[in-house]
């Protein structure tokens, strides 16, 4: 791992993090040992000590237990004798509860074989009191004292021999405890004091590592680097950087190099800035001559907007008259189509008649039939009634009235068949002319509907081309305010050039606060040109002359920016020739 190439504050952070790692390692130990300390010193006084006293006063309630025997025996009161009794009985009760407490609390093995040999002596000890207490009631005092002399006193003796076991096995366990306690103490002490010791040469190791890397880092101090940086900041780029023998990488050596570098870059602005304030001169002297070219085109383009409007004017009216000459057209077509449609239903009607005067004409040839049939039938009944003789002769003047009447039909029917053929004929005569009429009147309605589409087609021409002249004068007009707001752009951009021109003087000048070394040498700041006159008065006398110039909306001109700077006479006129091309 490479800690020259590490960001300081994580330098920093490890460092501090080492110290602080065995700040807590120390803690940590401290922390461990110091409970293990509690717990024995915990385990001493609230467990070993209190068996131990706990025991010293099972030996203190037997030794009131012998005294007051003793004082039973020796006593000649009945009072006192009581008394004596009942604190046997007090001292009895009292041992009880504390070896009943030892025998679920004591954990040594050796106090517990002291414990259970104290537990079958109380038992053998008590049963001789009771003996001893009883005998006495009796008035038998001399068994009672040779009794206490040979049974009660082993007892006790060996009562009390057992206790001091139990609390010499408490005592020996607390001095183990104490010796542990004290050892545990002694060796964290030293652990601790080793540990601190680590931690002081780890730190002052980490120190002198930061301290080196930073330094290093740095190529020098930092208040050298301070004033280095401030020199730099003040525009003394001739300023020394001291560095050590190979320093490459360090703060000091990119600073150095970046002192190089802006001094190369702030000589190259020295010999451009020149260079672009010529360039802009001569861009500014361009663009006056593009800006007048600009105006004369835009005054040709507002004379061609007006004759367009003229024109579309002339085409409009054009187109009005078209659609009326179609509307007429539709009309009489309509007209046509309606009369056409009444000569149709002529011809119908002419035909329906000639078809009922036929069928009149076939009755008639009918009834001629029936009269010729009915004459003949009269003139066999008149034959008939002639061969009868008188007989027959009233019949006879019957049939020929009969034969007269079938005559008589007969002719009636042939003048009607000859009327009726006469009518037919005419009637078909009729029919025929109207025939004849009503294919005229389809060929005018079809004359009339080509007429009508001819209009139609000529009026949605003359339309299109109303629209077409329309859309061509709009654009002449788009292109009139774009030439227009050219020409204004156009003076913009020449003001602006001539403000370039001063802002590179002005670069120049500002370049100039930097003290280079004799390595970069020095370039003088270019005169600044005159400056012409400003062209934005231009651009609004063409517009003025141009006829119908009030439909269109001359572009409203930004305010001029600040005085054009000219360019050098031997620049101005190459940018004449550039320009003559344009």
């Amino acid at each position: 791992m490479n800690i020259s190439r590490m960001k300081v504050g994580t330098r920093l952070g490890l460092g501090f993090a080492l110290v602080i790692l065995a700040g807590l390692a120390m803690a940590l130990i401290g922390s461990v040992q110091l409970f293990s300390i509690k717990r024995d010193t915990a385990l001493l006084v609230e467990d070993r000590m209190v068996k131990a006293n706990q025991f010293g006063e099972v030996s203190v309630h037997i030794n009131t237990m012998a005294n007051s025997v003793r004082n039973v025996l020796l006593s000649n009161d009945d009072k006192d004798k009581q008394a004596e009794r009942q604190r046997i009985v007090d001292a009895r009760a009292q041992n009880n509860a504390l070896l009943q407490q030892l025998q679920g609390s004591v954990r040594l093995p050796a106090a517990r074989a002291q414990l259970e040999k104290i537990d079958g002596i109380r038992s053998s000890y008590n049963a001789v009191v009771d003996r001893i207490i009883a005998l006495d009631a009796q008035g038998r005092g001399d068994e009672a004292r040779s009794l206490l002399r040979t049974e009660a006193r082993p007892l006790l003796g060996s009562y009390f021999a057992a206790l001091d076991g139990a609390i010499q096995a408490q005592q020996e366990d607390m001095r183990k405890l104490a010796q542990h306690t004290e050892g545990a103490a002694s060796s964290t002490a030293w652990l601790l004091a080793v540990i601190a010791g680590l931690a002081a040469l780890v730190g002052a190791a980490v120190a002198w590592l930061l301290t080196r890397s930073i330094v290093r880092q740095l190529g020098g101090e930092p208040d050298y680097a301070a004033s280095v940086a401030r020199e730099i900041a003040a525009g003394n780029l001739a300023v020394q950087v001291q560095l050590r023998a190979g320093d490459e990488h360090s703060l000091l050596a990119a600073m150095r190099a970046m002192r190089d570098s802006l001094a190369q870059v702030v000589s190259r602005v020295r010999q451009g800035s020149e260079s672009v304030a010529t360039a802009s001169s001569q861009i500014a002297q361009g663009n006056q001559d593009l800006s007048g070219r600009t105006e004369s085109q835009a005054s040709a383009l507002q004379q061609t907007a007006a004759s367009m409007e003229q024109l579309g004017s002339t085409v409009r009216h054009n187109a009005d008259n078209a659609r009326a000459a179609n509307q007429l057209a539709q009309s009489a077509s309509t007209v046509a189509a309606q009369g056409g449609s009444v000569v149709a239903e002529v011809v119908d009607t002419m035909r329906g008649i000639n078809e009922a005067s036929r069928k009149i004409a076939d009755i008639i040839q009918v009834i001629d039939g029936i009269a010729f049939q009915t004459n003949i039938l009269a003139l066999n009944a008149a034959v008939e009634a002639a061969r009868a003789g008188e007989q027959g002769r009233g019949f006879a003047v019957v049939a020929g009235e009969v034969r007269s009447l079938a005559q008589r039909s007969a002719e009636a029917a042939k003048e009607i068949k000859q009327l009726i053929t006469d009518s037919v004929g005419r009637v078909e005569q009729g029919t025929q002319l109207v025939d004849r009429a009503g294919s005229t009147m389809q060929e005018v309605v079809a004359s009339i509907r080509r007429v009508t589409d001819l209009m139609g087609e000529i009026s949605a021409a003359s339309g299109e081309q109303s629209q077409g002249v329309s859309q061509v004068g709009e654009a002449v007009q788009q292109m009139d305010q774009v030439t227009q707001q050219n020409a204004a752009l156009v003076e913009e951009m020449a003001a602006a050039a001539s403000s370039l021109s001063g802002q590179a003087q002005e670069l120049v000048q500002a370049v100039g606060v930097f003290r280079l070394d004799s390595g970069h040498g020095r370039v003088a700041p270019a005169p600044r040109p005159a400056a012409s006159a400003p062209l934005s008065a231009r651009g609004a006398a063409p517009a003025a002359a141009r006829p119908g110039a009030a439909s269109l909306a001359t572009p409203a001109r930004r305010p001029a920016p600040p005085p054009a700077i000219a360019a050098q006479p031997v620049a101005a006129k190459d940018a004449d020739d550039d320009w003559e091309t344009f």
